[in-house]
C-alpha cells in the first residue's frame, strides 16, 4: 500500500482496530493474530521437546549427548537470527514467520521417523534454522505497540506461547499413548507408534501456517527510498562487534543480560527432564504434566501479573527483581526433597523469566533506532543463541560428572551476576518518535511509506493489511 509522495506515513492507522490486553494496554489487532500463531506454534514445539530426552536416551544418548541435541538447535538459531532480522527489516515480518513455520513442520516429520541420533540432530538443526525468527516476532510486537506498552505486549506474546507450552506436552504424551494402540483399516495396521507426536505436530504446524498466510498482516512499514540502506552489508557483524567491544553501552548491557539469563534458564530446562527422571522417576508418559504445570504458571504470570508489576515498578526495576527470582529458583529446584515442594519452588522460574525477558527486550527496543529494531533484536537472539549453545553443554557435563543439581546452581551464579549490568538503565529510556524524514547523504528523504508485504494477489483487503 502506498501513500501520496511527500505525505507523512500512515502512523494513525496503527491506532485503528485495536483491542485491549489490559485496562491500560491497547495493541493493534494484527497482534491478536500473532498471539494465536505463536500459541499454536509453541503447542507443536512442546509436543516433541519434552519427549526428546527420552527418545535420545532410547537411541543411546547420555546427558552430554542429549544437551548436544539442545545445543544443535541453538547453534542453528544463532547462525540464522541475524539473517532473519535483516530479511524482516527489508521485506517484512510476515514472510519470515511463514518460512519459519514451514521449517518447523519439516523438522517434526524428521523427528517422527528418526531412527538414530544423527537424524534427531538433523531435525533439531532444521527447526533451529527457522527458530531464528524470535527476534522477528519481537520486532513485530515493537512495530505494532507504543513504547510504554511494549513490555506488556511482549508479556502477552509470552503468555500466548506459554498457553502452547501448557497444551502441547499433554497433546504429545496423549499422541504417544494413542500411537501405541493398533488401528486396523481394511486389514492394515495404521498405528503410528512413537512417530505419532511428531506427525501430529507437523499437521498442526501446517494448519497454523495456512492460518497465518490468511490472517497475519504485515506490520513493518518500510520506506522505499531507504530500503537499500536499511542494515547495509556487514552491518550485522559491526553490531555484534560493538556489543563485545562496548559492553558498557546500554544496548550491549541489555543484550548481555538477556543472553546470560536465557542461557542459564535454557541450560536448566535442558537437563530438567533427566533430573526429574533420576530424582523422582518421571517418565516419557508423565513428563507432559510437568511442562504443562510450568506453562500454566508462565501464562498466568505474564497475562495477569506482568502488566500491574510494570505499572508499579517500571521496566528497569522489574527486570532486576526478575533476575533475583530466577536465580533463587535455580538454587532451590535441586534442593526440593518432594514433588509438592518442587511444585512450589519451581514457580520462581516463570516469575523470574516473565519479569526479566519482556522488560529487557522492551528496553532494548527503546534505546535503538526503529529502523534497526529487527537487526538489534536479531543480534540479541544471536548472543542468546551463543549461550544456548554453550550453557546446555556445560550443564550436561556438570550433570554427568559432578552432581545433578550442579547445572542449576552454576546457572544461578551467572544470572545473579547480571544484576551489575542492570544498574542505572532508567536514565537511558526514551519513547519512539514518528520521524517524518530519514537522513541521507543528499538530505532528508520524504517518508513515502510502503507496506513491505508479500501478500499474494487476489487476497482480500482485510488480509493484506
Amino acid at each position: 500500500m502506498l501513500t501520496g509522495r511527500g505525505l507523512a506515513p500512515p502512523v494513525n492507522r496503527r491506532v485503528q482496530h485495536r483491542f485491549a490486553l489490559t485496562q491500560r494496554t491497547k495493541v493493534d489487532s494484527k497482534l491478536l493474530v500473532l498471539l494465536v500463531t505463536a500459541c499454536v506454534d509453541m503447542m507443536g514445539t512442546l509436543m516433541v521437546v519434552p519427549l526428546l530426552p527420552f527418545y535420545a536416551t532410547r537411541l543411546g544418548a547420555n546427558g552430554f549427548t542429549y544437551t548436544m541435541l539442545v545445543s544443535a538447535f541453538s547453534l542453528a538459531t544463532l547462525l540464522s537470527a541475524p539473517l532473519w532480522g535483516r530479511f524482516s527489516d527489508r521485506y517484512g515480518r510476515r514472510p519470515a514467520l511463514l518460512i519459519a513455520l514451514g521449517a518447523s513442520a519439516v523438522s517434526y516429520v524428521i523427528f517422527a521417523y528418526a531412527g538414530s541420533l544423527a537424524i534427531l540432530f538433523v531435525s533439531r538443526i532444521v527447526q533451529g534454522a527457522g527458530g531464528g525468527t524470535v527476534g522477528v516476532v519481537q520486532a513485530y510486537v515493537a512495530d505494532t505497540t507504543e513504547p510504554n506498552n511494549r513490555a506488556r505486549a511482549l508479556g502477552w506474546v509470552s503468555a500466548a506461547t506459554n498457553l502452547g507450552v501448557a497444551i502441547g506436552p499433554l497433546l504429545g504424551s496423549g499422541a504417544l499413548v494413542l500411537g501405541m494402540h493398533h488401528l486396523w483399516v481394511n486389514g492394515h495396521d495404521l498405528s503410528l507408534g512413537q512417530a505419532a507426536p511428531g506427525v501430529l505436530a507437523a499437521v498442526i504446524c501446517v494448519a497454523n501456517m495456512v492460518f497465518a498466510w490468511a490472517y497475519l498482516r504485515e506490520s513493518r512499514v518500510v520506506v522505499r527510498a531507504a530500503r537499500d540502506h536499511i542494515e547495509p552489508r556487514g552491518r550485522s557483524r559491526a553490531v555484534i562487534w560493538d556489543v563485545i567491544r562496548h559492553s558498557d553501552a546500554p544496548p550491549s548491557r541489555l543484550i548481555w543480560i538477556y543472553a546470560v539469563g536465557i542461557g542459564a534458564f535454557m541450560a536448566a530446562m535442558s537437563i530438567l527432564a533427566l533430573f526429574l527422571a533420576k530424582r523422582f522417576g518421571v517418565t516419557a508418559r508423565s513428563i507432559g504434566w510437568v511442562f504443562t504445570y510450568l506453562g500454566v504458571m508462565s501464562m498466568v504470570t505474564r497475562a495477569f501479573i506482568l502488566g500491574p508489576a510494570i505499572d508499579r515498578f517500571g521496566e528497569p526495576r522489574l527486570s532486576r527483581i526478575g533476575i533475583v527470582l530466577l536465580a533463587a529458583g535455580l538454587i532451590l529446584v535441586p534442593l526440593a526433597p518432594t514433588l509438592p515442594i518442587l511444585a512450589a519452588v519451581v514457580v520462581l522460574l516463570p516469575l523470574g523469566t516473565a519479569f526479566t525477558f519482556p522488560c529487557v527486550t522492551a528496553m532494548l527496543s527503546r534505546v535503538i533506532s526503529s529502523d534497526e529494531r529487527g537487526l538489534y533484536m536479531g543480534t540479541q537472539q544471536t548472543f542468546g543463541g551463543v549461550t544456548r549453545v554453550i550453557f546446555p553443554l556445560g550443564a550436561g557435563l556438570l550433570y554427568d560428572h559432578l552432581n545433578p543439581g550442579a547445572p542449576f546452581w552454576a546457572g544461578a551464579i551467572l544470572v545473579a551476576a547480571t544484576l551489575l549490568l542492570g544498574t542505572n538503565l532508567e536514565a537511558y529510556m526514551k519513547s519512539d518518535t514518528a520521524a517524518a524524514t530519514i537522513p541521507s547523504a543528499s538530505g532528508p528523504i520524504p517518508v513515502t511509506a510502503e507496506v513491505a508485504s508479500v501478500t499474494p494477489a487476489g487476497t482480500s483487503v482485510r488480509n493484506s493489511g
